[in-house]
């Protein structure tokens, strides 16, 4: 009776699936005892890693103190003193917080938020969200809609609403040019395009990753593609939305979006990092003028039972001191840097490694058969899998799902928790190594290399 959450997923993608029964720092303990790198940070999540007693010290003191209260009928204090940590690390442009209990909620607040907003405002026809191909928004029916994925209209077609996509400015493989500046070029062109054809009166936001989680393997888009989105968005009264459930913390600023000053979205979305696994939580970040504004009109009156739960705004607040008072934050960028060039190491020695992407601590590497035509490993493989299962074998949490049936390649997300050291890093790349190398070798004993 009952059963794992997995006895729900494919059972191909279910092999050697270790049982974890403790966890300390960034590893991870299965009940024979073995240990295990999180490679991946749980679902690019536990940014803290295990067992962090001031977190969890927080959330028990908060929960001793004041377990609930609904916040459409009452205020509570960690509510106030998160928002106004988020805000105050999210900087100007950001001062409201709007929480939710986790990233597919936050989506759909963000749009939501925004189409009231519009609506209050007059204008009503306003409903149109463009998103790219292939990219991650959430799993509820609407961000499943949002969501570039080719194979999601097959079952959820006829209850999902599809959002308007373009193609997504992928700098391994672009989808116009050869270069990244090119391919980034092509898709805000093509941003421009859809909107006029759609028309700018109905088009209410376009939403992007600015740096992608496993549906793209950690894309980040050439840097003028930041600046051609914002322009074209402003010209043509379009919301910029930019969703950094997984990229937030991460890239050695609070948001990615301050690494483009000349592209400041209207909206942030994050999550992940907030809560780092402790509790789910998921936010929208606005401008006040927007809020405010809003509020004196219709207000925004959607809410569910668990925003703001004060259990849970204790514990991200404290999961945010934790980040800031221990330079968690900042050293991302210099341990990301650290982290690429020793997965480039890799990619120079092993035939399968195709390219080493992403900003910071949220990187990832992509798998090929052949690195001179880019070809991709055939389905029946189902290679990143493989690579997951023979991890396991070395000692490593690995994360594989082959979105998109492969059409724009096979990775491995590579986003450990950002209390890793640099020694641990080299620990990490070792297994890594390692675990490649040993399907190099099947591979090339079964004849397929």
């Amino acid at each position: 009776m009952g059963g794992s959450q997995d006895l729900f997923y494919s059972a191909a993608t279910t092999k050697g699936m270790p049982t974890m029964v403790r966890g300390e720092n960034i590893y991870v303990y299965d009940d024979t005892d073995r240990q295990y790198i999180d490679v991946v940070s749980g679902a690019m999540t536990a940014s803290l890693g295990q067992g962090n007693r001031r977190v969890l010290q927080a959330m028990y003191d908060q929960g001793v103190k004041h377990t609930f209260s609904y916040v459409r009928t009452t205020r509570h204090l960690p509510n106030l003193a998160l928002t106004e940590k988020i805000a105050s690390l999210a900087g100007p442009g950001f001062e409201r917080v709007h929480l939710s209990s986790g990233g597919s909620e936050a989506v759909e607040q963000g749009i939501k938020f925004l189409r009231q907003y519009a609506y209050a405002k007059g204008l009503k026809q306003k409903t149109k969200v463009i998103t790219l191909m292939p990219s991650y928004h959430g799993g509820t029916l609407a961000t499943i809609g949002w969501t570039g994925d080719e194979d999601a209209a097959a079952v959820w077609g006829p209850m999902a609403i599809f959002g308007d996509k373009i193609p997504a400015p992928l700098t391994y493989r672009p989808p116009f040019g050869n270069t990244a500046e090119e391919g980034a070029r092509g898709t805000a062109a093509a941003l421009e395009a859809k909107i006029l054809e759609l028309g700018p009166e109905n088009v209410l936001a376009f939403m992007m990753e600015p740096v992608g989680g496993q549906s793209t393997g950690a894309n980040v888009p050439h840097r003028s593609f930041f600046t051609e989105v914002r322009n074209i968005c402003s010209k043509y009264g379009v919301y910029l939305v930019f969703d950094e459930i997984v990229s937030a913390c991460r890239t050695g600023s609070f948001l990615a979006a301050h690494h483009y000053p000349d592209c400041k979205p209207d909206i942030v979305i994050t999550a992940k990092g907030l809560g780092a696994a402790y509790t789910p939580i998921g936010a929208v970040l606005a401008p006040a003028s927007m809020v405010d504004e809003l509020a004196s009109l219709t207000g925004f009156n959607l809410s569910h039972t668990y925003n703001a739960n004060p259990i849970t705004c204790a514990g991200a607040f404290a999961v945010l001191s934790e980040m800031t008072d221990r330079n968690l934050i900042s050293n991302a960028g210099p341990l990301g840097d650290l982290l690429r060039t020793r997965l480039n190491e890799i990619k120079e020695l092993s035939p399968i490694v195709g390219d080493v992407r992403g900003h910071g601590l949220m990187m990832a590497i992509e798998y090929v058969r052949n690195k001179e035509t880019k070809e991709v490993f055939s389905g029946d493989l189902f290679a990143s899998d493989r690579i997951r299962q023979i991890g396991v074998d070395n000692g490593l949490l690995l994360y594989s799902r082959r979105q998109n049936g492969g059409r724009y390649g096979e990775w491995s997300v590579v986003c450990p928790p950002l209390i890793i050291t640099a020694d641990q890093i080299e620990e990490l790349v070792n297994r890594l190594k390692k675990t490649l190398s040993t399907y190099v070798d099947e591979l090339t004993r079964s004849g397929v290399l």
